[in-house]
């Protein structure tokens, strides 16, 4: 019995194996899909740690698979957990799981990439952006094939409060490939220094928590695997649309090993670049010799305001794209090319 005025703990019934469900339902790891199951649930309760007090909160859990997290979180006391699992095979294992936590587990089959997250949650939960983050956290063991364009997803919702952030700062535990979790953390001048650093640091406090080495998954990943939490910022570093943030770090990221002004160059149409480039650079104080990965959080932001400042004057600047003058111009060279020996050939008839 529970001590007086104590709850007690939430406990699951006996229940087979993450091993034993994996045989019962014939459930393989498919290759194509980068999946890999975790069977310790001493490493996915470490996970689950990782994401803070979860005593009667609301949990979306992604890509469950088997469910050794599911048990972890539910283990945890949430009020409520959300399984969106994108893979039939999963869906039967998982509502063994949702039978023994009645009422607790609501499962949806489903694409976290389309899914809307934004009716995933009661509304009472809903949080003040400069608040305490809601009582609301996003947890999952991510495929290799999704989790970067879904932390890019995520990433411009945090910009724009809206998908899972309509609740507020909502938290999220999450796991990467280790060089990638090393890009979204990684500090100026490190060798990992990427696109993924700005865009994530900007928006939140990103932090790695631990290595899953790959020996602990089946099948055994060829690379490790590492934990990494994000906790929204109630004010970005950059205060700009996430569009044009993403389009100036991509930009300057496009010559990693080259100076930082070979990069913004692509931001201008041929016409004038190196006029607007240099007035760029001058206007933000950003040294053009440095390398991209040199530069700091507050030269991102220079340079991306006083980018606004000149799409501002100059409207069409912002859809400007470098890669399709490139295409167009290839093209043309292209169409000089064959036509140029026909009329080498007409030449010599006469």
């Amino acid at each position: 019995m529970a001590a007086p005025g104590k709850v007690a703990a939430f406990r699951l019934p006996p229940l087979p194996t993450i091993g034993e469900i994996i045989k019962l339902f014939h459930l393989k790891a498919q290759k194509q899909l980068s999946q890999n199951f975790l069977l310790d649930l001493r490493l996915t309760d470490k996970i689950v740690k990782q994401a803070g007090e979860l005593k009667n909160a609301h949990v979306c859990e992604v890509g469950p698979g088997p469910g050794g997290i599911t048990r972890s979180i539910l283990s945890a006391g949430v009020e409520q957990l959300l399984l969106i699992e994108k893979d039939p095979r999963f869906i039967p294992g998982l509502q063994m799981l949702s039978e023994a936590a009645p009422g607790k587990v609501r499962i949806v089959h489903g694409d976290i990439l389309t899914y809307k997250m934004e009716k995933a949650f009661p509304k009472h939960l809903k949080k003040n952006w400069e608040d305490e983050p809601p009582d609301i956290h996003i947890i999952g063991n991510l495929p290799f094939s999704v989790s970067t364009p879904l932390i890019i997803k995520w990433l411009e919702n945090v910009s724009k409060k809206d998908g899972p952030f309509i609740y507020g700062r909502t938290q999220m535990t999450l796991t990467f490939q280790k060089e990638v979790a090393e890009r979204l953390t990684a500090n100026p001048g490190g060798k990992q220094r990427s696109r993924l650093s700005i865009m994530s640091q900007h928006l939140c406090t990103v932090e790695n928590c631990f290595v899953i080495p790959g020996q602990a998954f089946v099948p055994k990943p060829e690379v490790d695997v590492a934990v990494v939490h994000f906790t929204p910022l109630v004010q970005p570093k950059i205060q700009q649309p996430f569009e044009l943030v993403e389009k100036v770090v991509r930009s300057v990221f496009q010559f990693r090993r080259k100076y930082c002004f070979r990069g913004i160059e692509t931001l201008f149409p041929e016409s004038g670049r190196l006029k607007r480039t240099e007035q760029l650079m001058m206007t933000a104080n950003v040294d053009p010799t440095l390398r991209p990965f040199q530069l700091s959080m507050s030269q991102f932001r220079n340079l991306c305001d006083t980018y606004r400042k000149m799409c501002d004057e100059d409207p069409g600047l912002f859809v400007y794209d470098y890669r399709e003058e490139l295409k167009q111009k290839k093209m043309k060279h292209s169409l000089k090319s064959v036509s140029q020996p026909e009329q080498t050939e007409e030449e010599n008839q006469l």
